[in-house]
């Protein structure tokens, strides 16, 4: 389906998504299925009722557009059922509408797919398989109902640069808000302990490092994962936009690592921030999340 046609029935299924994500009411209502599109540029009007052009979205941080630089990230799931294994199906068109089937690799995949709800609280970091066609496919499960935002990060074979699209996704079933859980610098997960240090700055790089710790010692056994000893993904509290993250070091085959990781982050606002961390320890994926906040004046 064409991201023209889609309709927005699904902005019924994010009102209370979204009240929650800006802190009205703590109510339990159900979400029904549907979803948007957003486009590079909008018109809206002024107080005197006279229309303003919005802003150019050329400079907009990434995961905010569904379109760019002629490539579109087309959802053909409209929405998907909480707490059920489905599959999630979508395409990535060129300027002519046609599916793209030329990929670069980067980072071991030739497309990374990031599915985060609105509240920042359910993370998902899939590796899709693309049929012949051009249809990407990946099993998925969302724990609770809700918005969603679903980001696409890969680099067409006849692009330069890389891009990262976002469009909105409803998973159906009865929503229950919450709320975004309050800045830390440590998380546990699966009983491993993740210390952050470090802090970010808008406008400017900023170095964070992670230190993976269980049972009060120091885990030096992270295993590479996507080239790197951990993957991290960072979006902007509010309209989730997705900042560019790279890790200091790239893996060396096999060789494990540990206990520390550390990636360079460029901020473009003052804001609140979600932070994912992807490592792996005896074959197995953890995500740690950290809320964090800028610090400083940067630029």
């Amino acid at each position: 389906m064409s991201p023209l046609r889609k309709t927005g029935a699904f902005a019924a299924a994010l009102t209370a998504a979204f009240a929650a994500a800006y802190g009205v009411g703590s109510a339990v209502a159900p979400v029904d299925g549907g979803r948007t599109q957003e486009t590079a540029h909008a018109s809206m009007a002024d107080d005197d009722g006279h229309a303003a052009q919005e802003p150019t979205t050329a400079h907009a941080p990434a995961g905010l557009q569904v379109t760019e630089n002629g490539y579109t990230l087309d959802l053909e799931t409209d929405s998907l059922p909480a707490g059920a294994r489905t599959t999630l199906r979508f395409v990535v068109r060129d300027a002519e509408g046609a599916p793209v089937t030329g990929y670069r690799t980067e980072h071991g995949k030739q497309l990374h797919l990031i599915v985060a709800s609105r509240e920042l609280i359910a993370y998902r970091h899939l590796h899709p398989t693309r049929a012949a066609d051009g249809t990407w496919s990946t099993p998925v499960e969302l724990p609770e109902a809700g918005g969603y935002r679903v980001f696409a990060d890969f680099t067409p074979a006849a692009a330069k640069e890389g891009l990262t699209l976002g469009s909105d996704l409803a998973v159906t079933g009865r929503y229950a808000a919450h709320a975004l859980p309050s800045p830390a610098t440590t998380a546990t997960v699966d009983g491993y302990t993740v210390r952050l240090d470090g802090a970010l700055t808008p406008g400017r790089e900023s170095d964070l490092t992670f230190t993976v710790s269980r049972a009060g010692r120091p885990v030096t056994t992270l295993q590479p994962y996507l080239g790197a000893h951990g993957h991290l993904v960072a979006l902007r509290s509010g309209d989730l936009a997705y900042l560019h993250v790279h890790p200091h070091e790239e893996a060396k085959g096999t060789t494990p690592s540990g206990p520390e990781v550390t990636f360079t982050a460029t901020t473009p606002t003052p804001g609140t921030y979600r932070l994912f961390l992807d490592f792996k320890v005896a074959d197995k994926v953890h995500t740690a999340a950290f809320t964090t906040t800028t610090t400083g004046q940067g630029h």
